[in-house]
């Protein structure tokens, strides 16, 4: 188990609490319960009463259905079931957005996302994840890391 892990259920959404500033940051999550659910990146803007998400300009996100979205538009449907137990992680350079299931990348790449971004699930019909930022499962690509936060130097 993760050192840095926390779950979430119930319905709606959460933000990570600190944007993506690093070249290349990655986060995890592990399906515990399956339901409805979500994970991805998302502007400040996105409301996290409505899910899902990925119907509108403030969020792009990997589906429980697997299908990635981003206003309203399919993306992408890769083949890939994502089952209970199976861990979901992101890559995000500030070009891409990657989803990878259980290490093996969808080979999908998310481009055009513009500006400050967080991540962010959701979960409804009794999914419940566990979100995990550090001391992943699975080792990150070359060169991506855990997010980092911003420090204000005086």
């Amino acid at each position: 188990q993760s050192s840095f892990c926390s779950a979430l259920c119930g319905t709606g959404a959460g933000m990570a609490n600190a944007p993506l500033v690093q070249n290349k940051s990655y986060f995890e999550m592990k399906v515990q319960t399956s339901g409805t659910w979500g994970i991805g990146l998302a502007t400040t803007s996105c409301a996290l009463d409505k899910i899902p998400l990925g119907l509108d300009n403030t969020n792009w996100v990997l589906q429980s259905d697997g299908k990635i979205c981003h206003n309203r538009e399919v993306l992408y449907q890769p083949s890939q079931k994502i089952e209970e137990g199976d861990i979901i992680s992101c890559t995000y350079d500030h070009v891409e957005l990657n989803f990878f299931v259980n290490g093996k990348s969808l080979q999908c790449p998310v481009c055009g996302i513009r500006g400050q971004v967080f991540p962010v699930f959701y979960t409804g019909d009794g999914a419940i994840l566990d979100i995990i930022f550090k001391d992943f499962i699975y080792p990150p690509p070359d060169s991506f890391d855990q997010i980092m936060f911003e420090q204000i130097i005086l």
